[in-house]
């Protein structure tokens, strides 16, 4: 049953638990136990609901309409054209400097932003904002972050003539070979073939651990599919993939483009109507699908 959110978390009353679906017997608890949680913090919606989070006051097993009177309570007053949609979940700070984004804050922060720097989640405002004044120096990082190399090196990084103006051409001159960056080694940067390529999991195995892929693993089935493409087709050939994004995706997308042929990606909630105009349109010589697994 649905439950009518509240002006405030502090307005919930245990009628408004109830009505959201939890037994009279545990509301007075509940209701206990969320005032203790976000008591402290006032006009703070986004503390508060952090709170609750790191209290688990809301558990996995509590009626779904809980959660989002509480959640909705929370931010009742939250300025959403001004401030955005309101956080749901909040990493810890050993998940944030685990991230991509975090890891390279961790290595250059201290050198770019100096005593500046704290971590992933307070200095992120402090590092967007070197990011977009110093793109030369940021994108480079970033670079060679993603293990890329050109061919034929950029003149610049944005080459913006009209300053008046946003946006720009990004890389001028530049030749890249996708495939190579994904499937070569790169020692310099500790990408070796044992390296983790690929990890993921397997629909529907939610409780099995992740699965791994190594460089080496990856570059052996991009080359086995590729090879078995060049016996069929000829270079420049459009070939379009209409998959899910799994492992499997990805060595067919870096097979089609390690063999000299043109990706053309499709959707894979299109209908078949659909699927076929697209098909026609690209001027596909195939198309590489999946049986829902």
């Amino acid at each position: 049953m649905a439950a009518t959110a509240r002006g405030s978390v502090g307005e919930i009353r245990a009628a408004d638990v109830e009505a959201a679906g939890l037994a009279a017997a545990d509301a007075a608890a509940f209701l206990a136990a969320l005032r203790s949680a976000t008591g402290k913090y006032g006009g703070d919606a986004a503390a508060a609901w952090a709170a609750v989070v790191a209290a688990g006051v809301l558990r996995p097993d509590h009626p779904h309409a809980l959660h989002q009177l509480v959640y909705y309570s929370v931010y009742a007053g939250w300025d959403r054209a001004k401030r955005g949609p309101p956080p749901y979940w909040f990493p810890s700070p050993t998940d944030c400097k685990q991230t991509n984004l975090g890891r390279v804050m961790e290595q250059n922060g201290p050198k770019l932003l100096g005593a500046s720097y704290k971590d992933p989640i307070s200095s992120f405002a402090l590092f967007h904002k070197f990011s977009i004044e110093n793109q030369e120096v940021y994108w480079k990082i970033v670079l060679k972050e993603l293990s890329i190399k050109f061919v034929r090196e950029p003149t610049s990084i944005l080459d913006a003539p009209d300053k008046s103006k946003k946006g720009g051409t990004w890389f001028p001159g530049a030749v890249l070979n996708i495939a190579e960056c994904c499937l070569l080694p790169w020692p310099s940067q500790n990408k070796t073939d044992d390296s983790t390529a690929i990890v993921w999991r397997d629909e529907g195995f939610d409780d099995y651990p992740v699965n791994r892929m190594s460089l080496k693993e990856l570059r052996t089935q991009v080359m086995t599919v590729a090879n078995a493409l060049d016996t069929m087709f000829q270079k420049g050939d459009r070939i379009a993939i209409d998959m899910p994004m799994t492992c499997n995706a990805v060595i067919v997308y870096l097979a089609i483009i390690l063999g000299g042929f043109v990706v053309v990606g499709i959707a894979d909630s299109f209908a078949p109507q659909e699927i076929g105009t697209r098909m026609r349109v690209a001027k596909a010589k195939a198309i590489v699908t999946q049986v829902r697994l």
